[in-house]
Parts: structure tokens; C-alpha cells; sequence
């Protein structure tokens, strides 16, 4: 199995997958997109934080229709 370390380092010793396979598809992706910012690539930060946002409103589209 692939371990890619930008879902492996975070202090907890806990992987994101452990946490995001018991959510749903938009909120496992937020989370999965929070855990990771900076440290795939720490010059697409923001862009990781913005895709989180997106789903997260996401997710709240589809629990206020």
C-alpha cells in the first residue's frame, strides 16, 4: 500500500485515511485537503486550503437543499 508522507507525518502518528474513510466523499476530501496543506507542496498551500473550502460548501449545499 502507498504511504505518500504528506498523509503520514501529522504529530498524532495517525494516517488521514484512518480519519476520512468514515465521513462522507465532501467532508473526507476537506479534511484530506486540511491534513495535507503545506506539506505536499508548501507553495500550494493556499490552493489546498481553497479545494477544502470548496467542499465544505459543498457540503453544506447539499444539507440545506
Amino acid at each position: 500500500m502507498n504511504h505518500p508522507s504528506h498523509y503520514t507525518t501529522h504529530p498524532s502518528g495517525v494516517e488521514c485515511i484512518e480519519v476520512t474513510e468514515h465521513l462522507n466523499f465532501c467532508l473526507g476530501n476537506a479534511v484530506k485537503y486540511i491534513w495535507r496543506a503545506g506539506l505536499k507542496d508548501s507553495s500550494k498551500t493556499v490552493q489546498d486550503l481553497e479545494k477544502a473550502k470548496f467542499y465544505i460548501s459543498r457540503e453544506i449545499e447539499r444539507i440545506i437543499k
